[in-house]
C-alpha cells in the first residue's frame, strides 16, 4: 500500500477559521490543491456559507479570497497508508501537529472538521486547546450520501465565523 503526504496548511497567519479535512484524495495530491477531484463538493459548500463564488474561481482566486476572509485549510493526517482516497482505507496514520500550528494563529477562534474521520483525529489532537469552537461537518465527499442541501445547511454555521468580505459577495 502506497504511503501518502498531506500538503502544507494554506491560509494567512491572521485566520480566524481552520478547516481540516482528513487526508487529500488521490486528485488533490496529483494536482497538489485543495479539493481538487470535481465531484467533491467543498468548493461549492463552502462558498454557499461563506456567500462567495469560490467554485466558479480558478484555485489561486479561491486560496485568496480564504485568506481576505480569514479562513485557513489544513488536514489532520500528516501521512498515512492508503490505497485509494477513502478514508475508510487510511492507515497507519501520523497526525500533523494541529495544536502547535492553532497555537501559532493568534486570532482562531473555531475549527472545523470536513467529515467525521477528520474529526474523530483532530478533536483528539486538539483536546488540549482551550478556547476553540470545534465544529463536526457532514464530509464534502460525494462518497458521504447526504444531500447536497442538506450538507449545506450544516455548513452554514461557517459563515458568521470568517471575517466580513473587504468586496462585494455574490448576489
Amino acid at each position: 500500500m502506497e504511503r501518502k503526504s498531506s500538503m502544507a496548511p494554506v491560509g494567512g497567519a491572521d485566520a480566524v477559521l481552520l478547516l481540516l479535512g482528513s487526508l487529500p484524495g488521490e486528485a488533490s495530491l496529483a494536482a497538489q490543491r485543495y479539493y481538487a477531484h470535481p465531484q467533491n463538493q467543498f468548493w461549492q459548500l463552502l462558498g454557499a456559507a461563506l456567500g462567495e463564488p469560490l467554485a466558479g474561481l480558478d484555485y489561486g482566486a479561491r486560496l485568496e479570497r480564504l485568506a481576505e476572509r480569514g479562513v485557513a485549510l489544513w488536514d489532520v493526517v500528516a501521512e498515512a497508508q492508503r490505497q485509494g482516497s477513502l478514508d475508510g482505507a487510511i492507515r497507519d496514520a501520523r497526525v500533523n501537529p494541529l495544536a502547535e500550528f492553532a497555537g501559532r494563529l493568534s486570532r482562531l477562534r473555531a475549527v472545523a472538521f470536513n467529515g467525521k474521520t477528520a474529526a474523530r483525529i483532530g478533536r483528539a489532537a486538539l483536546s488540549d486547546a482551550p478556547g476553540l469552537a470545534l465544529i463536526d461537518l457532514p464530509s464534502s465527499s460525494p462518497a458521504y450520501t447526504l444531500s447536497v442541501a442538506e450538507k449545506a445547511a450544516r455548513w452554514a454555521v461557517l459563515g458568521p465565523l470568517a471575517l466580513a468580505p473587504k468586496y462585494g459577495t455574490m448576489q
